[in-house]
């Protein structure tokens, strides 16, 4: 017998917001989609590590800002608890610093919160089949801005703390931005110094801007 009229599964989504309103909208939204399933929700970072764990849905939207946590710390988690679940990044705030740093943590995509119900559900079917998807409005160059942070051996933070050392920021600056400690953003500095080649923070600055970092 011929399977053409065979009921396709739903892809499994769980939506993570602080917000009740965002919640319920976008969880109305994404159910009017027969090919979208949503399974869950949770206001925090904690409890989607913890409710994600438990339920392996196939996509996680994510707020970029969670009251807990940073989310380039929950994909990171996310990845730790359910490795085969997709994750996209869903923000108001196209430039902030947290979109490139989630999307090297291993966020799949990036959607912008005024996308139109349906350009979100087709994103959404585009990261699910594999693609990695950034609206064009986030960061245009954060693909080869990934790309150079790659070839320079340079970590997570420490690229976060020499962008913050970029923007004139001291050391005791850096650490309030970051809450990392003084001693801690020193040493990130001095690894990052060493592996541009750079004898001093200036001339690391101008080494990772040309490298196209900055």
């Amino acid at each position: 017998m011929g399977t053409a009229g065979a009921a396709v599964t739903p892809a499994t989504v769980f939506v993570v917001d602080d917000h009740p309103v965002v919640r319920d909208g976008v969880t109305l939204l994404l159910r009017s989609d027969p090919c979208l399933s949503v399974v869950g929700a949770a206001e925090s970072g904690r409890l989607a590590i913890e409710r994600v764990a438990a339920l392996a849905p196939d996509l996680i939207l994510l707020d970029l800002r969670l009251p807990d946590m940073l989310a380039p710390e929950v994909v990171t988690e996310l990845r730790r608890v359910h490795p085969d679940g997709k994750i996209v990044v869903f923000t108001a705030h196209g430039d902030h610093q947290g979109v490139l740093a989630a999307l090297e943590s291993g966020a799949h995509g990036c959607l912008l919160k005024d996308a139109a119900g349906a350009q979100l559900v087709t994103e959404l079917r585009r990261v699910l089949r594999g693609e990695r998807v950034v609206d064009p409005r986030i960061l245009p160059d954060a693909g080869q801005r990934s790309d150079a942070l790659a070839r320079s051996g340079l970590t997570r933070r420490e690229y976060e703390v020499l962008r913050l050392a970029a923007q004139g920021q001291t050391n005791p600056e850096i650490a309030e931005s970051t809450g990392l400690a003084r001693n801690t953003v020193k040493t990130y500095l001095q690894s990052a110094l060493h592996k541009l080649g750079a004898r001093n923070r200036v001339e690391a600055i101008g080494k990772a801007s040309e490298a196209g970092l900055l």
